[in-house]
């Protein structure tokens, strides 16, 4: 349920209608003060809130009815873009937010050269895997420790924040003292245990749609962690696993104007894991800035070819370069800025 406010409404009327609604029972309320509206988010069992004596309050507008399983994550509940801050760079507003960096750390000079080359042409932030979840046993599994150490002397060599994957709750409080923001991957966003840890911090967190998730479970799986407390929540369409089995994944591009529409979380686009094809990713980077996505995240390696992990979907520094180019175009017509 959402309560409306009539402008002009005081604190003190807003502070009186909140612990009349309190005292009615079974919920929490979250007041949203905007610049143009001011809303009470109510959650929980709203079954028991006496609406007429609610309306009786000179200071509400109306009441409305959230149909919708997620309420915090949801556009009704916070009209205004939720702006998130990853170590000084915005995620959200006017302004693009690229994140940039191999798929896994693979040594000190890989990184820091990767890191150096992508600030360079204009990402924010740097991404790179120290946990790397594989589908084989077989299959490198990230320098795990080492490469957080290693993304951290990046970190400091560049002044670029760090994102990185998180596999396990064991490793929050690690997570939370030395990256910018937390990942939860693909394979993990129904994992509600670690989303309900990740909703007690205070640190930026990542989610990335699952493999077959739909809109709604994925902004589902982002209630969790905001429910807790945490409403630093960033959502990345990674693409989907369909029957097409030419690209590595479908790219949901249409998914990111209709969480726009519902949510007022900060969506970016992953076309390197969307695809699965390093030529591919100019072009789905490109799509993704044209239909609103907030940034992009991209994998860059200066050596695809023999990249321990997803080579075949890392481009190079210089067509980094060239991509950046590509966007800001896109960017300058939909009137945002890189």
């Amino acid at each position: 349920m959402i309560i409306v406010l009539r402008q002009g409404t005081t604190q003190k009327e807003i502070d009186q209608l909140t612990d009349v609604l309190i005292s009615q029972g079974g919920i929490t309320v979250n007041p949203v003060i905007g610049t143009d509206i001011t809303i009470l988010g109510l959650i929980g069992d709203t079954t028991h809130v006496d609406a007429t004596r609610v309306e009786s309050f000179h200071c509400v507008e109306r009441i409305m009815h959230v149909a919708e399983p997620y309420k915090k994550a949801n556009r009704m509940f916070h009209p205004q873009d939720t702006v998130v801050n990853i170590g000084g760079a915005a995620v959200g507003g006017s302004r693009l937010a690229v994140m940039a960096g191999p798929c896994s750390v693979e040594s000190s000079e890989q990184i820091k050269t990767v890191a150096r080359a992508v600030k360079q042409s204009g990402a924010a932030i740097l991404r790179g895997g120290a946990f790397k979840p594989r589908t084989s046993p077989y299959a490198f599994q990230g320098l795990r420790y080492e490469g957080l150490e290693l993304l951290k002397e990046a970190r400091e060599a560049t002044g670029l924040p760090i994102v990185t994957e998180l596999m396990s709750p064991s490793d929050i409080d690690r997570f939370v003292e030395d990256v910018d923001c937390i990942q939860v991957g693909a394979r993990n966003m129904q994992n509600f245990d670690l989303l309900r840890q990740l909703g007690k911090i205070n640190k930026p967190v990542l989610l990335k749609r699952g493999l077959s998730a739909t809109i709604e479970e994925w902004l589902m799986s982002a209630e969790y962690i905001l429910s807790g407390g945490n409403e630093q929540v960033i959502l990345c369409e990674r693409g989907i696993r369909t029957f097409e089995t030419y690209t590595r994944n479908t790219v949901d591009i249409g998914a990111v104007p209709v969480v726009k529409r519902l949510s007022h979380l900060p969506v970016i686009v992953d076309p390197s894991h969307g695809t699965g094809k390093r030529w591919m990713v100019s072009p789905m980077a490109r799509a993704a800035v044209a239909v609103g996505a907030d940034g992009v995240m991209i994998e860059v390696h200066n050596d695809p070819q023999h990249a321990l992990c997803d080579g075949q979907q890392s481009i190079t520094p210089e067509q980094f370069d060239e991509v950046m180019a590509d966007i800001r175009v896109i960017a300058a017509a939909v009137g945002r800025e890189v």
